[in-house]
C-alpha cells in the first residue's frame, strides 16, 4: 500500500516524553514530545524536536536547561492536559494534577509519575524543517525503582507510545530479549 510522504511518522511508534522547563521567571512548564532520540553515548547527548514558537522552546533559549521525563501508560490521559495551549505564567505540572520535583543538577523540576528522567543542558540547536531539533547534553538521569535491571524493563514500566495524533501504543505486553552476539 503506497502512503502519503506526509504520512510516513504514523509507520513509527515512539516513546513519549513530558519536557519540563522553566521560564526566566522560574515557572515550570510540561509539554509532551515524541519526535525525540538519543543523539550520542560520547558525550551523552539527547535530542528532540519542537516547533519554533513554542514556550518549551522559549524557556530552553532563555534558561539553557530541560528535563525528558519518559511517560508511563497511566499518564496517558493526561497528555490532552499537557498539550493545551496554556499562557505562559501557568503551570502545566499542576493543571494535569502531576507532582514536581527537584532535579539533581538543573533547575527544571522532574515529574514524580514519569518512568524515567534524563537532565540536560542545551547543546546545540538546529531549524529543520517546520521544527527546531533541540540536543542536550545529558548532565543526570534516574529511574523509578523496579523498571531498571541494567536497561529498561519495558515489561514493568509500561512505557507510553504515541503513534499518530490520539493514537496511542502501550508495550504492557513487550518481552524484552536478548539476542545471540555475533562470533
Amino acid at each position: 500500500m503506497k502512503l502519503n510522504t506526509k504520512d510516513y511518522p504514523k509507520l513509527l511508534v515512539r516513546p513519549v516524553v513530558v519536557i519540563t522547563t522553566v521560564s526566566k521567571d522560574g515557572i515550570p512548564n510540561a509539554a509532551p514530545f515524541s519526535f525525540n532520540s538519543p543523539v550520542s553515548f560520547e558525550p551523552p547527548l539527547y535530542g528532540f524536536s519542537c516547533a519554533p514558537g513554542h514556550d518549551t522552546w522559549r524557556n530552553i533559549q532563555d534558561t539553557g536547561e530541560f528535563v525528558v521525563n519518559v511517560a508511563p501508560e497511566e499518564m496517558g490521559n493526561l497528555m490532552k492536559i499537557l498539550e493545551e495551549k496554556y499562557p505562559p505564567e501557568v503551570n502545566e505540572i499542576e493543571k494535569a494534577g502531576l507532582t514536581a520535583e527537584a532535579s539533581e543538577v538543573v533547575k527544571p523540576p522532574r515529574i514524580k509519575e514519569a518512568v524515567a528522567w534524563i537532565e540536560c543542558r542545551l547543546e546545540k540547536a538546529v531549524e529543520l524543517g517546520d521544527h527546531v531539533w533541540i540536543t542536550g547534553m545529558v548532565v543526570a538521569a534516574g529511574v523509578r525503582e523496579g523498571c531498571w535491571d541494567g536497561v529498561i524493563k519495558p515489561e514493568s514500566c509500561n512505557p507510553l507510545c504515541h503513534i499518530s495524533g490520539e493514537f496511542f501504543a502501550v508495550n504492557m505486553t513487550t518481552k524484552r530479549f536478548e539476542r545471540a552476539k555475533k562470533k
